[in-house]
């Protein structure tokens, strides 16, 4: 670093990693209180929720520690300045969202998920439409084979999986 940081980048830094922290804490506590059943041997349904909850506190932990060293925001502003807002590619991220919640219920995860896929990627800069639909077929279809097929997590059946998997859609 190489000059004092301002009092508002450390808080805003301190801030941003006591959020994480705290994320991670309260993802913990919240993992205690699903229930298990005693039909798992040793891997049950608190594996996963404990390992992002344990990633989390660590993450939160060591930004805290960096946050209280001075931070990192400052960094960041000196190598790139303070960037404009991109309303085209947060409108992008936007409709990824919203696309996703009104398809996945008339045509399926794998139709939702892939135009999920591409509006995410376009916000980013991708102008790849047709590869990035590819990539997002194939990424989504195989999530779904995996959770439902293979966990009997059932994430929404549609169009594509009733003609790929026989599922109803």
């Amino acid at each position: 670093m190489s000059g004092p940081v301002a009092p508002a980048t450390r808080g805003a830094d301190l801030g941003a990693a006591l959020f994480v922290l705290g994320v991670g804490l309260l993802a913990l506590w919240q993992t205690t209180v699903i229930p298990a059943s005693p039909i798992y041997a040793q891997v049950g349904p608190k594996v996963v929720p404990y390992l992002v909850a344990g990633c989390l506190v660590a993450l939160g932990a060591g930004l805290t520690a960096v946050a209280l060293r001075g931070g990192w925001s400052q960094d960041n502003e000196e190598l790139v300045g303070a960037a404009p807002l991109n309303l085209r590619s947060l409108g992008f991220l936007l409709a990824g969202l919203l696309v996703n919640l009104v398809l996945i219920e008339p045509f399926g995860f794998t139709i939702a998920a892939t135009a999920q896929f591409v509006l995410v990627a376009a916000a980013f800069g991708s102008r790849a439409w047709l590869r990035n639909v590819v990539i997002a077929f194939v990424v989504a279809l195989s999530a779904y084979g995996l959770f439902v097929k293979g966990l009997g997590v059932n994430i929404g059946a549609g169009v594509v999986e009733a003609l790929v998997f026989g599922d109803p859609g």
